[in-house]
């Protein structure tokens, strides 16, 4: 079971609610498994990864067919109503145990240093607060602990930056549960304190029309360890 604090439930249970764009998230994104070759994505994100797992908005728990059987457990964190319930029932078809969990990124209901890795899967770019959602993970991620990340954000040249810059301060967010196109995933996690380690920058879909949330990133990085004192 997941180290939580005391009473963090509720107040974070309601933190957000898109119920209509998570019904058409959830349609897309299935769709999307094979469509746009997400499946794929999905297994070069996990592949490796053992221990405790913290999934930081775990959507509709797509990933969760993909954890490898090295994982022991997986903590799976998701503050929208409808998403979680589908998380929910994903968890029960899932091979490794999944406990998912009502919770902001900006407050992760879990003790610090319990997890030895962190997965980030296209939810930086609606976190209110995407240094603060970054401290939480520095904070729950155990000393030299990874975090593995799929993003989407800027990318193309002036003209798609321009496009992504007034999307973002009109009708993308609001349209799309609190979505961001032109948020730089990478420069987050470095300003963050993480050690980048390699990472792929593709698009999505890899043939087809470029979109501004095309610009995705695949990649890992690490917490630091904790200095050695004299």
């Amino acid at each position: 079971m997941p180290l939580r604090f005391a009473g963090a439930g509720t107040a974070a249970r309601d933190s957000v609610h898109h119920p209509l764009f998570a019904r058409c998230y959830a349609r897309f994104s299935v769709a999307a498994e094979t469509r746009m070759g997400m499946a794929g994505i999905r297994d070069r994100l996990l592949a490796g990864l053992s221990g405790r797992v913290l999934e930081v908005g775990a959507g509709n728990g797509l990933n969760f067919a993909h954890y490898p059987g090295t994982v022991a457990e997986v903590v799976a964190i998701e503050p929208e109503r409808v998403l979680r319930q589908l998380a929910v029932e994903a968890a029960v078809r899932a091979g490794t145990p999944v406990d998912v969990v009502p919770g902001a990124a900006e407050a992760l209901p879990v003790k610090s240093e319990g997890f030895d890795a962190v997965v980030l899967s296209l939810v930086l770019c609606s976190v209110r607060d995407v240094p603060r959602a970054l401290g939480e993970v520095r904070r729950v991620l155990r000393p030299g602990g990874q975090v593995r990340f799929f993003e989407h954000g800027r990318g193309g040249g002036r003209a798609m930056r321009v496009t992504q810059r007034v999307l973002d301060r009109t009708v993308w967010p609001p349209l799309s549960g609190g979505c961001h196109v032109g948020r730089d995933p990478v420069a987050a996690l470095r300003d963050a304190g993480f050690e980048l380690g390699p990472y792929r920058r593709l698009l999505m879909p890899e043939k087809g029309p470029v979109l501004p949330a095309s610009y995705c990133v695949l990649g890992t990085a690490w917490r630091p360890p904790e200095p050695v004192r004299p």
